[in-house]
Order: C-alpha cells, then structure tokens, then sequence
C-alpha cells in the first residue's frame, strides 16, 4: 500500500531474458547464432513455449487482481491563534481545536469468491483496516463501492465485498504447501499507482518468520521471491505458472521502501481460513493451547537432554487451560503436533492458532529426557475470557535460568550456593503473589535439592506434590516461600 509506506520492502525480479539464456544455454555455439537466416531454432523455441505461459498466466489472472482505493477519516489539530503554537491553546476551554481530513491510500486485492451477487475479495488488513470508504476497480476499470466483511490483524487480511451482477473472473487458489525453493512465481498488482502491473522471479525462500520489533504480522509465515514487488503491492497475488495465487503480497524489506528483491507473502493456505471464517463467523477464530511457548533458553539443551532436538519450549501454564486438562507441564518440550515437527515456537504457535476451537490435536513432547504423547480438546484463543484474564491462574510464573559466573558476580553469590536463578515473574501469577522475585535464587524444593533447571521442573512437577516450599537466597537472607499446587 501507498499510503504510511506500510510495505516495508521490495523484491526485484531478475531479467528473465537473461536468465532464460543461461537456462537454454545460448553462447556462441548457440544454433541461434549459427542459423544466419534466422529461422526458428530450438532455442527460440524454448523461449517462445516459456513466454506463453507467462502470458496465458497474465490473461487468467489480471483480471482476478483488483486496485484497491480507500480513504481515511483522520482528525488533526489545527492552530487558529499563532499564540498557540507556543503556548498551547487559548480558548474559552483550554482544549485544542481539531479538523477532519481525507487521507488517501492504494492498495491491492485478489478476487476470491463469488455468493449471487456478492463478490468477496481479499486484501491485507493495513490496506483496509481503517478506511471510512473503499472502492474497488477491476482491470477493465470497471469501478464499485465496496465494505468491509472482516480483518485478521494477526495475519495482516482482511476480506471485503462489492456487489454486481455483470460477470466478474475469480482467481484459482493454489496449495502454497506444494512451493519450493526456486519455482517460478509472478506478482501481480499495483505498484505505486501503476495498475495490473505483472512482473516474475522465483521463490527464494520458504518458512520466513516475522522480525522481533516489526510491524510483520506474527500468526503466519511468508513466502519471499525476487519478483519485483513496490509500495501499492499490497494485497496483490503471487501465482505460480499454472496461474493459481499461492501468495497474497504483504511486505518489503528495503532500506529506502524501494525495490531491492526481498519481497515477502503470506502463503494462501494460511489465509483459506481467514476467508472460511469470515464468511461464516464474521471473524477469524484462533485455537489456543494456554501454555506460554518459547525457545529454550541457550545452554539448557544438555541437562534437559534435549541436545540435537528441534521444538518449543513450555514454561508456564494457565490453570484449567486445554493445555492443564491435558497434562501438559512446565517444563515440557513439544516436538511435533498431529504429527508435523515443530522447528520452533513460532512454529507451533502458527500451528495451534491455526486449529478450530473444540479440535482434539495431538502434541508429542518430551519431559525429563523421555518421549510422552498427550492430546488436547482446542479452545478459542479469547483475551477477555475468564481464564485469560486471571493471572494468578499461571503457574508457577516463573522464568528460570541456571547460575552461570556472571550471575554469581552481580548477585554477589557466595561460592557456596547453588540452585537457580530467577530471571522473571509474571505479575500477579501464584509466585508474584507468593513473593518471589527477580533474582531470587531457589536452592531447594521441598527439602531437596535444586541443581539446574531440569531439576527444579523434575521436583516442581512431582506427582505426590500437594504443597511447594522454596528454600530461596534473597540478598543475604535465607527465606522460605510456599505455593500450593
């Protein structure tokens, strides 16, 4: 989209004559350059069969990708008296003066279902999430009003509708699981006001996660081609040569929100169940487990004998959660769900989203250096739910890390204590509530005790525990701090 400079970077499709030569091997030898009458030869063939099909694509899908246009409603200051602007305003009230204005913004979208006369078309949420008004123009510029059905900023889509009964083309929608690394793929949309603008490259790479700080959507994983994407892209297909949309352009990385041939998309299985459940539901329902997921803290691999292992890492869990009914417990590695290996946690976290609420789901984990299956009934992920909302329901609420040499020195540790470290407490869980906190260092557990952090899980999760009595070391102080389970 245009307006904001809200996608982030650019990809630049490499010449496809070029490529297209080295790929039929064209060099001096060449029977083109031998052939002095310039009849079709082999080569030329080549390249006109090639040059077909990126045309047939272009005919089947320019008409299925829509511009976009939307205005906003925003409100600004606005300074009548220039003693204002120094001092601030000076009204009968104090309060400053404000005025609407117009702010204009293109994007593009993907025609993607036909119900009568409603037309649905599916864009990015950044293209359409504000707007007070939309309009919709077809490549043959025909042009319609359109609202909208729905968002999903967790996956950065949204859908809206026009309505007409002429006949309008919908795109094909592909299986972005079948994509790899170095197939053919084109964008399609609206580069910088330049409207159906078609351009090729290929798949760089597969399984692109969202960069910590951005503004990249985090409940899905991009696709990133060469195919040159701009500003005004967004929303925009990407299709592979059969001329089925596997991706729905998002997002650039360019230092100047220019072109430099990293663009990114979201695959179009991930967004299927936008469409379903914004048709159906009016929203986007999201699976959730209850237990915080993360990355397993560098150096805890061997003690945990989990050395070579690929998944995420659970530390807490909400009480009475899916993942509590389940048996699930802190300290648990989960490797795979309904069978698919989880990489990491971002993974998983993608992948429980992606499971409707009341769906059983497999889990595979390993805990205390042995495989365990357990299996969970989903929920919907609902911030304003009970459960959710009470943060003493998260246990233990703790973030541990195992004392290392500089630990020791900034603690002031004496060469004789042993345990592990705080590092982090949730506010308002069972142990914020206890008492304990950053820094403390819990040496037993119940009168045994704690070496590392496998072992503090190991003793925590004890099954003929009933209460909990941490034996911690505060600042000098020897203290005890009880949790009932």
């Amino acid at each position: 989209m245009i307006r904001k400079q809200l996608l982030k970077s650019a990809g630049v499709g490499l010449p496809v004559l070029i490529l297209l030569l080295a790929l039929v091997g064209f060099g001096a030898s060449s029977p083109l350059f031998a052939d002095s009458h310039g009849s079709t030869t082999e080569g030329v063939q080549a390249l006109e069969n090639i040059q077909s099909s990126f045309r047939a694509v272009a005919q089947k899908v320019i008409p299925t990708v829509v511009e976009i246009e939307v205005v906003d409603v925003v409100k600004r200051p606005v300074v009548t008296n220039p003693f204002e602007f120094f001092f601030g305003p000076q009204g009968q009230n104090g309060e400053p003066k404000e005025q609407e204005f117009k702010q204009y913004g293109l994007g593009s979208g993907v025609i993607v279902r036909r119900d009568g006369d409603k037309v649905y078309v599916l864009t990015n949420n950044h293209v359409v999430g504000e707007a007070e008004e939309i309009s919709v123009k077809l490549s043959d510029q025909r042009q319609f009003d359109a609202k909208l059905v729905g968002t999903d900023a967790r996956k950065d889509l949204a859908l809206v509708v026009f309505e007409t009964r002429d006949p309008v083309p919908v795109a094909a929608l592909g299986n972005s699981n079948d994509l790899q690394v170095g197939d053919w793929v084109l964008a399609i949309g609206n580069p910088l006001g330049f409207s159906s603008t078609i351009t090729s490259g290929i798949v760089s790479a597969l399984a692109r996660h969202s960069m910590p700080g951005s503004d990249m959507a985090g409940f899905t994983d991009y696709i990133q081609t060469d195919a040159a994407i701009n500003q005004g892209n967004s929303g925009g297909a990407l299709v592979n040569i059969q001329g089925e949309v596997v991706g729905i352009n998002t997002w650039i990385a360019s230092p100047s929100g220019g072109n430099v041939g990293l663009g990114f998309a979201i695959p179009i299985n991930d967004a299927k169940k936008d469409i379903e459940d914004l048709l159906n539901k009016g929203k986007v329902e999201y699976g959730w487990l209850g237990a915080y997921i993360g990355n397993l803290p560098q150096g805890l691999a061997p003690e945990m004998k989990l050395d070579g292992k690929s998944g995420a890492f659970v530390s807490n869990i909400y009480r009475g959660s899916p993942a509590d009914k389940a048996g699930i417990k802190p300290g648990d590695y989960i490797t795979a769900l309904n069978g698919t290996p989880v990489a990491d946690a971002n993974q998983l976290l993608q992948l429980v989203g992606n499971l409707s609420p009341g769906e059983r789901a497999r889990f595979e984990l390993i805990r205390e250096g042995s495989p365990l299956t357990l299996t969970a009934r989903i929920a919907a992920r609902d911030e304003n739910s009970e459960i959710a909302k009470q943060a003493n329901r998260v246990w233990p609420g703790l973030y541990l890390t195992d004392i290392n040499d500089d630990i020791r020195k900034n603690l002031e540790l004496p060469a004789s204590k042993g345990g592990v470290v705080v590092a982090a407490v949730e506010q308002g869980s069972a142990s914020g509530v206890a008492g304990l906190r950053q820094g403390d260092v819990i040496e037993s557990i119940n009168g045994r005790n704690v070496k590392n952090v496998a072992d503090f899980y190991s003793l925590m999760n004890a099954k003929k525990n009933t209460e909990l009595n941490f034996r911690i070391f505060r600042q000098g102080v020897e203290l005890v701090v009880g949790l009932v389970t």
